[in-house]
Formats: C-alpha cells, structure tokens, sequence
C-alpha cells in the first residue's frame, strides 16, 4: 500500500516512517493543527504573550519591583495568567509562565522569576 503525505496527499518516497513528503508540507500540517481554533483562544493568548513580555521587560534581573500603575500603563492585565503559587508563609504569587508577581503594601509589586 503506497504511503500518502499527510498534507498534500502525495506518494511518499524514503523512509517508511516518513509522515511528509517534504518539509514544507510538514510545517504547513503542524501550523494548521497548532493554529489558535477561534478568536477567544487567540485574545487569550495575545493577552498572556502581552503580560509576558511587559513582565520580562521589567524583570531583567530575575527579582524586581515596581508599581501598579507602571505595569497599568504599559498595559498589563491582572487578569489573565496561567498559574498561582501560594507559598507556606502565605504568599500568593501570580505566574505567566516563568515569569510572576507579588501583590505587595501601597499598590507596589515584587516581580520574580522561577528557575527552570
């Protein structure tokens, strides 16, 4: 039985664990299956990627601080992220990925980054 590319539907010539007949068919496949499926998807995602890059921005070194409205103005949204951490002395830190934040006194924020 002849091996089809999985994209484009082509005889497969090589290997017989080829999955494509060449590279850019497998990017096209792997772009449409990885694609954000619908606009809420999409906006979540924009938002994370936006408080990511905010984050990073102010947190060059790793542990930081800054205020409310410094992360407000440059569009950060308190909102979206993907974890929380609460800590045994009782800390509630918010991550976007690696990145996170501490809620302090006085609208100030400790911005950390975990070691992965």
């Amino acid at each position: 039985m002849p091996r089809t590319c999985l994209e484009c539907h082509e005889k497969i010539v090589g290997r017989e664990d080829k999955k494509f007949c060449s590279d850019g068919c497998r990017n096209a496949y792997n772009n449409k299956m990885n694609k954000d499926s619908n606009n809420y998807m999409r906006n979540i995602n924009n938002k994370l990627r936006k408080n990511y890059r905010i984050l990073s921005e102010l947190n060059v070194d790793g542990k930081s601080k800054t205020t409310r409205t410094k992360l407000s103005i440059k569009g950060f949204d308190f909102e979206y992220f993907t974890s929380i951490l609460n800590t045994k002395t009782g800390n509630t830190y918010f991550f976007i990925y690696e990145q996170g934040y501490l809620p302090l006194e006085n609208d100030y924020y400790m911005l950390v980054k975990k070691d992965i």
